[in-house]
């Protein structure tokens, strides 16, 4: 017998002994058998699962099944990515990547299951979150998978069915995936909880707003659900747009099509052929960020819209934002000095019939500097406004509890100025998934997990819902509890 079914086994026995967790190595789903990573007294890991298979720009069907014991001790492939300005070392050219990994404290019993959307929409895989604490400390069965990106992703052409909307269909197919295997993990495919941050929080909620969803609880991280793009918002010169997140499906294929006539193919046939590397060299905006369709088979309308007319599922919600989101975007697309005059000249091209009155409530004097300004204006403009409106949707029909992410000490990353160090974007996702090297606040990531964990489980994180009295929940060391979320970031002022 070999050394690792060897202490399965041995595992598997003494647990029983003594009615603690039990713990195996190997699984059966409904495409074959997995040997998975015990670690002793504590959880289990299976990695690189095979969740789906997908031809390029077509849905994803069931993956192949298998004979034998497929080894899950590695992960799979990352889907396409070309890298990027923060995350460089990303890169993939490998289409077969739709894998999932999941973390069990056992494989025994009917655990909550929180499903994780990694964020970015153009780089990132599911493996490069360590869920080992989430899933121990918790006492839940965390999955996170890979799904297509950019390009592969989100793209479309004329008479293309489901332009722009792969990558959600990948989504969908790991959810499903969940709903028929993950009991045989020792998880409860009645009570399944899917989070993201960023592009994955958004993809939550077009999730909630799509179809019949394939979870019972919702967690939102920095969405992008309602934000708009003021000019100059993101990168330098970029043109205000209604929606970051969301294009109608029409334009996603007339961009689509523009790509295809500079690329020489007459049909989606000919672009199927390209080698994956010319479609990831290609200078599109699809390879920075994913946008997804609207208009088509999954949304019917501008997800705001479908916010504002109720037309969701009404789940329970924990959705919140950081306390500084915009220092990240500052930081990495205006890395050269910005004096008073560019403050005034950014502010006056970003809001012209504003500008004036919006010097005078952020005024440079009252900042560190005029990024730090710049930075402020557009987390309470862009972020806070709208993190609080869908908060307000979501919660005339759903139980919602609401917080932000407040540690000023999160996010110290040495390229950024001293002033745009905070509570920035995506910076609280650590303190959730924690890997070995983990320096920030324990203390707070210890509350965080529980009240995560606490919300799988029961619905509620332990503080009151959104809709009494509007609370906020503020995340800070040392300062646990509600904020005037409202005051802090001058809504009053930008409504």
């Amino acid at each position: 017998m070999r050394r690792g079914m060897l202490l399965a086994a041995l595992l598997l026995m003494s647990a029983c002994g003594k009615g603690e967790a039990v713990l195996s190595n190997v699984v059966t789903t409904d495409t074959g058998q997995v040997r998975g990573e015990v670690r002793i007294g504590s959880h289990a890991v299976f990695r690189g699962i095979p969740y789906a298979r997908a031809a390029r720009w077509e849905p994803p069907v069931r993956a192949a099944s298998w004979s034998g014991v497929r080894d899950a001790l590695r992960p799979g492939s990352p889907c396409p990515q070309v890298g990027s300005s923060y995350a460089a070392a990303e890169k993939s050219t490998d289409e077969d990547c739709l894998f999932a990994n999941v973390t069990t404290p056992s494989v025994v019993g009917r655990k909550p299951v929180l499903v994780w959307v990694h964020g970015d929409g153009a780089v990132g895989a599911g493996h490069y979150f360590d869920a080992e604490r989430l899933a121990r400390q918790g006492d839940v069965v965390v999955v996170t998978f890979n799904y297509r990106l950019g390009v592969f992703g989100g793209f479309g052409l004329p008479g293309l069915a489901h332009s722009g909307e792969f990558g959600l269909l990948d989504q969908r197919a790991a959810l499903e995936w969940v709903q028929r295997n993950i009991a045989a993990f020792g998880g409860d495919p009645g009570n399944v909880t899917l989070f993201g941050v960023s592009f994955g929080a958004t993809a939550v909620s077009a999730h909630l707003i799509g179809q019949k969803p394939l979870f019972h609880k919702a967690i939102m991280h920095s969405s992008f659900t309602m934000v708009d793009v003021p000019r100059g918002a993101w990168y330098p010169d970029l043109e205000a747009l209604p929606s970051l997140a969301w294009r109608p499906v029409a334009e996603i294929q007339e961009i689509g099509a523009s790509i295809m006539r500079e690329l020489g193919c007459a049909d989606v046939s000919c672009l199927r052929q390209l080698p994956v590397e010319k479609l990831l060299e290609y200078p599109q905006v699809m390879n920075i960020f994913q946008p997804v369709g609207y208009g088509g088979s999954l949304l019917p309308r501008l997800p705001g819209e479908s916010l504002a007319a109720g037309e969701f599922s009404s789940v329970p919600i924990l959705v919140g934002a950081t306390r500084d989101e915009h220092n990240s975007f500052v930081g990495m697309f205006r890395p050269g000095p910005l004096s008073a005059a560019d403050y005034s000249r950014l502010v006056r091209e970003a809001f012209p019939e504003r500008a004036a009155e919006i010097e005078r409530a952020y005024p440079i004097s009252a900042y560190a500097s005029p990024k730090q300004a710049w930075a402020a204006v557009l987390t309470d403009r862009v972020w806070a406004r709208a993190t609080f409106r869908q908060n307000t949707l979501y919660a005339a029909k759903a139980p919602v509890y609401a917080f932000e992410f407040a540690d000023r000490g999160a996010s110290t990353d040495p390229s950024f100025p001293p002033e745009l160090h905070g509570a920035n974007h995506s910076s609280d996702i650590d303190y959730l998934f924690p890997d070995v090297g983990f320096t920030k606040d324990r203390g707070l990531s210890d509350h965080m997990i529980k009240s995560w964990t606490d919300f799988a489980r029961s619905g509620s994180p332990g503080w009151p819902s959104f809709s009494e009295g509007q609370y906020v929940q503020s995340l800070a060391p040392g300062a646990i509890g509600r904020v005037d979320y409202a005051a802090e970031h001058k809504l009053a002022f930008w409504d």
